[in-house]
């Protein structure tokens, strides 16, 4: 039987202490919307200038992905495998594109965060697994943002007692403006410099042959070992990584998008989603050309040796623009986490979040995002930090905590009560299952080649790719037979399925949480807990290794 959720305080639409989405207007960093405006956009004109308005929470979560992390493990990718992991971003696009989609829904039409939605629909405890990991994950991300920060103003000369404060200046000072669209535009100002991508790639003349080659024939530079492995999951979980489901969901609620302007929105993520792999390419290829052939292939220590190492193999001019590509993506991605973790944090607390707000409105919101800034700051200032291995173990990190975090988007994606018409269609749900199945066969291979260093990694993906067909077929045969969705949301007009919105929560009941479905969640639970383990142990081997 369904257990009714008893009802929050301040628990209706109008009283929410949720995003505040009650305003009437879409207020973007190029462009205004007025809700209230229900006339169609018909020309292509009209049609550009809303979707410069609802543009940004795509593109922001997305280029705000190739953060110091992505960098330096792009990087890294380019110096140790050459141009043979290329493929690997053609791959992830789909990737992207599908786990945003769901979440952009989800933000849309109920109108509340991610975090918030696990925990009224799952209860406390899947609540609270859901952002423990996630806050844990968030600070050691921002943490490599200001390792990033560091080393981009040790490459110029600059103490980092000098530009770790500065940039936690700048970024408590773009956010606490109490002004959505202010904070909006700041975000693109910075989202320009990862344009610094392309002259980065053209200056370092890749070989054409071998980065056509890289993008159209799956393998990896000496083989597929367990190195191999990490590195390939390191590049899976900086480019899908937990925290953007997360912040992108809250940001649409934020900034007021509703299902009127999905398809907007969707072109925003998609956007997006092709930005950030072009400029992953590109580092991957510049930093190839420079180091294929010497003695520093395959020596990975940190993005500050790859500046040093592009400027001594191509020229001064390629480095000093690494570095400063460094900087500004450290920037971008230490905001977009930050933001992440405070909107989460409010989500849990039942507290006033957005950036529509005054600081004096939402003094916790804005409190734990400075709070968050200046405690990950300080680990940047910290001696003799392994920052290299540091930046790999998290991007690492973030890829075994991300099919946990897509399984809770799809489970909210197939619950009507919550999204009515705008449920996920059969096929979405076979491809979000193989999507999770390959993040958990690339964990997988991690752990059992950790614990058993003479076992074949080729055979284990063999036998992985096996299991994820197998349940990506039982998943197809199994959307086959479900039941479609009712009449009255199957023949529902536009207009009015693009005005349906959820239900006041405390009107609605949990879903049934199977046996079966319960204890695949744990056992998911136990086995992320598992390889995490497996990380720190593999971490500790590379570290005493090199």
């Amino acid at each position: 039987m369904n257990a009714e959720r008893e009802p929050l305080k301040d628990d209706s639409p109008s009283t929410l202490k949720q995003i505040d989405s009650s305003k009437g207007e879409i207020r973007g960093a190029f462009g205004t919307i007025n809700l209230e405006d229900r006339t169609p956009s018909r020309t292509w004109r009209q049609r550009l200038l809303t979707l410069a308005a609802i543009m940004g929470p795509g593109i922001i979560v997305l280029v705000g992905d190739n953060d110091a992390g992505g960098v330096a493990t792009y990087a890294q990718a380019g110096q140790n495998a050459g141009y043979s992991l290329l493929w690997t971003l053609v791959l992830l696009v789909p990737v992207l594109i599908v786990n945003q989609e769901m979440v952009v829904r989800l933000g849309a039409v109920t109108g509340m965060g991610l975090a918030k939605l696990i925990t009224e629909r799952f209860g406390k405890l899947w609540g609270w697994y859901s952002v423990g990991g996630l806050f844990l994950l968030n600070f050691l991300v921002i943490s490599t943002e200001f390792i990033g920060i560091t080393l981009a103003g040790e490459y110029f000369g600059f103490s980092r007692y000098v530009v770790v404060p500065l940039a936690t200046l700048v970024l408590i000072g773009i956010t606490l403006s109490g002004n959505f669209q202010r904070w909006e535009r700041a975000m693109f100002v910075f989202l320009f410099g990862s344009l610094l991508a392309l002259p980065l790639a053209a200056f370092s003349h890749p070989n054409l042959g071998a980065t056509v080659q890289g993008f159209l024939v799956p393998g990896i530079q000496g083989g597929l070992t367990s190195n191999g492995a990490l590195l390939i999951f390191a590049i899976v979980g900086t480019t899908v990584a937990p925290w953007q489901l997360y912040f992108q969901q809250s940001n649409v609620v934020d900034k007021r998008i509703t299902p009127r302007y999905l398809e907007f929105e969707k072109a925003d993520t998609v956007l997006g989603a092709v930005i950030v792999v072009v400029g992953a390419a590109a580092i991957m290829m510049a930093t190839a050309s420079a180091f294929s052939g010497t003695g520093e292939a395959g020596h990975f220590v940190d993005a500050y040796w790859v500046a040093r190492g592009l400027a001594t193999h191509i020229n001064p001019i390629v480095g000093a623009i690494f570095a400063l590509l460094l900087l500004d993506a450290s920037i971008v991605g230490a905001s977009a986490v930050t933001l992440t973790t405070s909107y989460a944090f409010g989500d849990v607390f039942g507290l006033r979040q957005s950036l529509h707000r005054r600081v004096g409105e939402a003094k916790l919101f804005y409190g734990s995002y400075a709070g968050m800034v200046a405690l990950a700051a300080s680990v940047a200032l910290l001696p003799r930090v392994p920052l290299g291995l540091i930046t790999t173990a998290v991007q690492v990190l973030a890829g075994i905590l991300l099919p946990s975090a897509t399984v809770f988007a799809l489970l909210l994606c197939n619950d009507q009560g919550l999204l009515g018409p705008w449920v996920n269609r059969p096929w979405l749900n076979v491809v979000a299952v193989f999507i999770v199945g390959v993040l958990l066969s690339l964990s997988t291979i991690l752990v059992i080649s950790t614990v058993f260093t003479s076992v074949s990694v080729t055979t284990l993906a063999i036998v992985c790719a096996l299991a994820v067909a197998v349940a990506t077929g039982a998943t197809a045969g199994w959307s086959l037979r479900t039941a479609p969705l009712p009449p009255e949301f199957q023949d529902m007009p536009r207009d009015e399925r693009q005005d349906w919105r959820m239900p006041a929560l405390a009107l609605l009941e949990r879903p049934p949480l199977s046996a079966v479905r319960r204890v695949a969640m744990v056992a998911l639970s136990g086995y992320v807990v598992l390889t995490v383990l497996m990380l720190v142990v593999k971490a500790v081997e590379l570290a005493v290794g090199s």
